[in-house]
């Protein structure tokens, strides 16, 4: 076995460094086992696996030279042939590994200083790990500390234990620190790096104001009360939704406080940003109503599919449902994940009006009847021919003014020019040279076929190349979402056989085989 070295001092002295650096000894012993096989490589050779062990009870130090037993030697510093190693072990195969005891070396000055700098590394290494494990956990927490010094703009903060940095664009707007001062913030992410974990701090981030309403409002803690969303211009405004899970509850006044005491604590923290407190509700049209105060809304229009709500309000409150430089609808944006368009009574009024006079418009031409008649289909909101085309006949004449003659006139003039369309726009893409395959393609009316065609896409592959967002670009009134215009392009791309057709289709297809 290797040389005997220190033995009990050399196990005290790691126990002591153990201690005193709050590490386990096993982690001491274990680089001073890595110093004395760097020591014994200088000596041996670097070219060699070389291991060290220092015995856990006893303190002896072995070295060993480790080698691979193959049947023949390719590389003769980590091989032994299998004649070799029978001789070192009788029992040795091909496969194992052999360990040779080496003689023991002087482990001067230079082995224990190597032997330093390694406990040292390591020494950092789990300090680090230590902190990044103790603070990932805390991710999502408020934290307390204490200002160590400005850079740039950027706090530096000493939490005891580790050192955080709260950057210039996670701090309040005209908010001042000195040195020494203390500072909450909200701990939102903890990163490895080689100079230890980072540790990131905002005031802020939307979460830090929730998580001051949690410490000042109980009800919150208790989840009685729950906030269903927040949105922040630091510094200057903010909107929270909350929801009561006890209807004996009300949300808004339990997070008020008495007197405002409650909310009054948080704003003082937020460096006097004014808060709104909505009552969140299932229902999106009440709960944008709601996000919008204080603002009166007259009436909404949702349109799912674009993830938009059209919000008309009366004419003198729009500058106050807008806000200054659109702060308010943007708040409530964010809260309620809709895109808000807010259009003023006059502006909603002007609006309906062109839409009804293009409605005329459109029947009188395209019906071939008087004024009169136009402005009946209008106000019973028939938006286009097709709309009076497919109508049955008995809802057409119920209405008033109308009988049966009348409604079997208007359906036959609306099939004849939807006809005269057709034709037409079946015209125009044999001119424009559009392709059969995507004339044929389903998935789009002939009359989106013609507008895309006017634009350069005339086979069905110039459509499968395209993205869902140029086929939205390239037909602006056809009502499409990217979501929508995604599907048509994969159809487009599946009927070439560029790709497989999505799993769920190919089962119902073969179950209706």
């Amino acid at each position: 076995m290797g040389p005997v070295f220190g033995r009990a001092e050399l196990l005290r002295i790691a126990e002591a460094v153990a201690q005193e650096k709050g590490i386990s000894p096993t982690e001491v012993i274990e680089a001073m086992e890595q110093a004395i096989g760097t020591a014994a490589r200088r000596k041996y050779g670097q070219e060699l696996e070389i291991r060290a062990e220092i015995d856990r009870k006893s303190g002896d130090i072995g070295i060993f030279r480790v080698m691979q037993v193959v049947e023949e030697v390719t590389e003769p510093t980590l091989q032994i042939s299998l004649a070799d190693a029978k001789r070192l072990n009788p029992a040795a195969h091909e496969g194992d590994v052999i360990e040779d005891p080496l003689p023991p070396i002087d482990y001067g000055r230079i082995a224990a200083q190597s032997a330093k700098q390694v406990i040292v590394q390591r020494v950092r290494e789990a300090e680090r790990e230590r902190q990044y494990n103790e603070f990932k956990d805390r991710i999502g927490e408020i934290v307390v500390g204490e200002i160590k010094r400005i850079e740039h703009g950027n706090v530096l903060v000493d939490l005891g234990k580790a050192e955080a940095i709260c950057r210039r664009d996670d701090l309040i707007p005209r908010e001042l620190f000195r040195n020494k001062d203390r500072i909450r913030a909200y701990l939102y992410d903890v990163s490895h790096q080689t100079r230890g974990p980072q540790i990131f701090l905002s005031r802020t981030h939307p979460m830090f104001m929730a998580k001051l309403f949690e410490q000042e409002v109980p009800e919150i803690y208790d989840g009685i009360i729950e906030i269903k969303g927040c949105a922040r211009d630091p510094g200057s405004r903010a909107k929270i939704a909350v929801y009561s899970r006890e209807g004996g509850i009300d949300p808004v006044g339990a997070c008020v406080g008495m007197r405002g005491s409650r909310v009054q604590a948080v704003v003082q923290e937020l460096a006097g940003e004014k808060i709104d407190i909505i009552p969140w509700s299932p229902d999106p049209a009440n709960f944008v109503v709601n996000a919008l105060a204080p603002a009166e809304v007259s009436r909404v229009v949702l349109d799912p599919d674009n993830n938009r709500i059209e919000v008309v309000v009366p004419d003198h409150m729009q500058h106050i449902a807008i806000g200054r430089r659109g702060q308010n609808v943007r708040l409530a944006s964010q809260l309620t994940g809709w895109e808000i368009d807010i259009i003023s009574e006059t502006e909603d009024s002007e609006k309906r009006s062109a839409i009804f006079r293009r409605r005329i418009e459109l029947f009188t031409e395209a019906l071939n009847v008087e004024t009169v008649i136009a402005e009946l289909l209008a106000t019973e909101e028939f938006d286009t021919v097709a709309d009076v085309a497919f109508c049955p006949p008995e809802e057409l004449a119920a209405i008033e003014g109308f009988d049966e003659e009348i409604a079997q006139a208007l359906i036959e003039r609306a099939h004849s020019w939807l006809q005269e369309q057709q034709e037409a726009l079946a015209a125009e893409a044999a001119e424009l040279g559009i392709a059969d395959d995507l004339l044929q393609f389903e998935q789009l009316e002939l009359a989106h076929t013609v507008e895309i065609g006017r634009k350069g896409i005339k086979t069905l592959e110039d459509l499968a190349d395209l993205s869902g967002d140029e086929l939205v670009e390239l037909l602006p009134d056809a009502g499409l979402t990217g979501e929508t215009a995604g599907e048509i392009i994969m159809a487009a791309r599946v009927a070439l056989g560029w790709i497989e057709p999505p799993a769920a289709e190919t089962e119902t297809e073969t179950e209706h085989a």
